[in-house]
């Protein structure tokens, strides 16, 4: 079920880009909308390597102290999303590249991919160790058993009946 959503908004982007550039190449000319096109994009590679270079310089840093860059990663995977829509010709590609390249978008967004994405990815998993939905406080079952005794350590005694026979 999931394969054709992500099927269906693969063949939206492209069809939503062709529909949105006639209606621009009609208003602006075509050679200005292609102009256009070219110029989003390198403007966005070029933005996209100045923020790859900061998130690695942060990767770094991170690991240098010994701690898991898990949102830097998170970063570099949506900056290389980035760049992929980028490269791809059109205006729609183009705002989602710069949606995912510019860190005041792109932070909510790792945010909601780490909610809806990485953290039930990981629960499934782990069986629920990531988050907490496990079942820590014992034995899940009603204490009503009547068979069970509580006894401390003073209570209890133990007397071994084979030692006393040896030593008669």
């Amino acid at each position: 079920m999931r394969t054709r959503w992500i099927i269906a908004l693969l063949l939206l982007i492209p069809l939503s880009d062709a529909l949105l550039l006639v209606p621009v190449a009609g208003e602006l000319g075509y050679l200005a909308t292609v102009a256009l096109v070219v110029l989003t994009g390198l403007v966005g590679m070029m933005l996209v390597r100045a923020e790859g270079r900061t998130t690695l310089a942060r990767i770094q840093q991170r690991l240098a102290i010994g701690e898991l860059p898990a949102n830097q990663l998170l970063d570099g995977g949506l900056l290389i999303a980035a760049g992929a829509f980028l490269l791809t010709p059109g205006l729609v590609t183009d705002t989602i590249g710069f949606l995912l390249a510019v860190p005041v978008t792109r932070y909510p967004i790792r945010t909601v991919i780490k909610r809806y994405v990485v953290k039930p990815y990981l629960d499934k998993r782990a069986d629920g160790f990531v988050s907490g939905g496990v079942w820590a406080g014992g034995f899940p079952y009603p204490d009503d058993d009547d068979d069970v005794y509580d006894v401390d350590s003073n209570s209890y005694r133990y007397d071994d009946d084979t030692d006393a026979d040896r030593s008669n």
